[in-house]
């Protein structure tokens, strides 16, 4: 096979293998999936049963309830961090059927939330399947700086 040939099959094969990652990846059966704010969330209301879902989100201040005895944590989730805009009407209760939250996990901490709607004494909740708490390190690092500046 000439050095030509080689080159074309290698470059098909690769061709080929980058346009399978992507059909898989934005088909669904792949690692991409989206989250909602809680306002796209409220705007598309979605119903119960209905799969599962990714909220994004800030807990809401003083929410935490950590109930060691049945093992699970609730809390509420808003939209907007709560430094900025304090406590909001507009949250969503989350019940995450385990102790084990991430070292961020707070009042105030931003978070993703998957999971599925459930009712619950007539009130729509979300059940937590997985808690992230995203990482705060950036901003840390800039409040850093600027206060090492400031000295």
């Amino acid at each position: 096979m000439s050095k030509g040939a080689q080159i074309a099959l290698g470059a098909l094969v690769i061709a080929a293998l980058l346009g399978w990652y992507g059909y898989t990846t934005l088909a669904g059966g792949g690692t991409y999936r989206y989250y909602k704010t809680l306002d796209e969330f409220r705007a598309d209301s979605p119903e119960i049963g209905s799969g599962s879902l990714r909220l994004h989100g800030y807990v809401a201040l003083d929410s935490i309830d950590r109930n060691v005895p049945e093992r699970r944590v609730a809390f509420r989730v808003q939209n907007d961090p709560p430094h900025r805009v304090g406590a909001s009407a507009d949250t969503v209760q989350v019940f995450y059927g385990s102790l084990e939250t991430p070292d961020l996990f707070k009042d105030g901490a931003e978070v993703v939330v998957e999971g599925h709607l459930e009712q619950r004494h007539g009130d729509t909740v979300l059940v937590a399947d997985n808690v992230m708490a995203k990482c705060p390190s950036k901003f840390q690092a800039r409040a850093e700086a600027e206060a090492s500046q400031a000295l």
